[in-house]
């Protein structure tokens, strides 16, 4: 192994200890949360939090994901108040929209007092991930991972603390928003926006960046929203047609198989992006940044995936109650779409890399629409499920052909 590649894992190990520590602590809660809620209740915060989710991602403008290829230092800080801006302008839009409108929208599934939520939510939690990401950017790891370990501690600790006063859905859901804005709170902490250096040049770069990095909003941002809906659908979609027992199932199995995979990967994207953008920009191509990467997803995911859909369905059983373990039985079903997507998604960075963000919106509403037909077409719920993952495995092999025909510096 070379220099580049030591360095390049070693740094991926520090951001996925803390990552690790992060994830671990709300699958532990998952034991006593599951306890303290039924499948229902734990199915109607799941279409709370996936809708939360999606306008997190809208509010953005994607702005974010452009910090790691602005220049460290001022020009970096200036790009993240910019973004920071737009989320709060975002968040004041959709509070006001999802609470009018979310009333005839989301009429039975969620409760008229969560609507109101959803702005100020998804407002919390697109602000720690632009924090998040700036820290990504900046090389800063150990600043990422408390950030994300103090934020997963007061979401599960809120949450638990919710299940033992019995509180219904609802508590799930305002211990969430807790929990994330104790986590963006602490970001803006340790990551401050001021810069006593700042001239006004540097002030006024903020809205260069705006401009310059206009092909995220106009470009990512609508395929970063079609691959969240594309992810939170099939909860909202299965608790429409099914009921929110199944829903609840479904959630929990990809909390606890889903997440963890999910942010296991997004370890890996912290660095490959910085990595793969200095080597894109400095030769033109990171072929040897993405097939190292590659190689090292693939060999893990695959020994994962070997042993949870052995195990998953007794696991589950035993871990959270008989009740659950139907949620085994699906994270069996869904384990090459798990799999695949560990893989795929780190490495789909390529696209904004090489300036390709159309071709993945392309593929991101592809996606969308095999989604919405596995979902919508079957006539029971483990048929649905089951043509789901098939059809979610299936499309993300080829989005690794188009990353890895990309990272050759050549046309696809």
């Amino acid at each position: 192994m070379n220099a580049a590649s030591s360095g390049f894992w070693r740094s991926v190990l520090v951001v996925l200890t803390g990552s690790a520590a992060a994830q671990a602590i709300p699958l532990v809660g998952s034991l006593i949360i599951a306890r303290l809620f039924s499948p229902a209740e734990f199915g109607q915060f799941a279409t709370w939090l996936g809708i939360v989710a999606v306008g997190a991602v809208a509010i953005t403008g994607r702005y974010e994901m452009a910090l790691a290829i602005e220049r460290d230092g001022a020009p970096r800080r200036a790009a993240a108040r910019a973004t920071l801006l737009v989320v709060l302008g975002g968040g004041a839009v959709l509070t006001i929209v999802s609470g009018l409108v979310g009333q005839f929208a989301f009429a039975g599934d969620i409760p008229p007092a969560l609507l109101w939520t959803i702005g100020p939510a998804a407002t919390v939690v697109a602000a720690s991930q632009t924090w998040q990401s700036w820290a990504a950017a900046d090389g800063n790891y150990r600043d990422l991972g408390i950030i994300r370990i103090v934020q997963a501690g007061a979401i599960t600790g809120a949450q638990i603390l919710a299940g033992l006063l019995d509180a219904p859905a609802d508590g799930l859901a305002l211990a969430h928003m807790g929990g994330a804005t104790a986590g963006a709170v602490l970001a803006s902490r340790r990551l401050t926006l001021t810069d006593r250096s700042a001239s006004p040049e540097t002030a006024s770069s903020a809205l260069d960046f705006l401009r310059r990095q206009k092909r995220f909003p106009m470009l990512a941002l609508p395929a970063d929203s079609v691959n969240t809906a594309a992810a939170q659908l099939p909860l909202v979609i299965v608790a429409h047609r099914f009921g929110a027992d199944v829903a609840g199932l479904l959630a929990l199995t990809l909390r606890i198989v889903g997440a963890p995979i999910g942010l296991l990967g997004a370890s890996v994207l912290d660095v490959f992006r910085r990595r793969s953008a200095a080597s894109f920009a400095e030769r033109g191509e990171c072929r040897a940044e993405y097939v190292d990467t590659f190689r090292m997803l693939a060999i893990g995911s695959g020994v994962v995936a070997v042993a949870l859909a052995l195990a998953a369905e007794p696991a589950f059983a035993f871990a959270f109650g008989e009740t659950w373990r139907m949620s085994g039985t699906m994270a069996a079903w869904l384990m090459p779409m798990f799999a695949l997507r560990f893989v795929a998604s780190p490495l789909s960075y390529m696209f904004y890399v090489a300036g390709k963000q159309h071709l993945d919106l392309a593929w991101q509403l592809t996606l969308l629409a095999t989604t919405l037909a596995t979902l919508w077409l079957p006539h029971s719920p483990e048929r649905a499920i089951q043509a789901y993952g098939a059809g979610y495995a299936v499309l993300y092999c080829i989005y690794l052909a188009m990353s890895y025909s990309l990272s050759k510096g050549t046309k696809p």
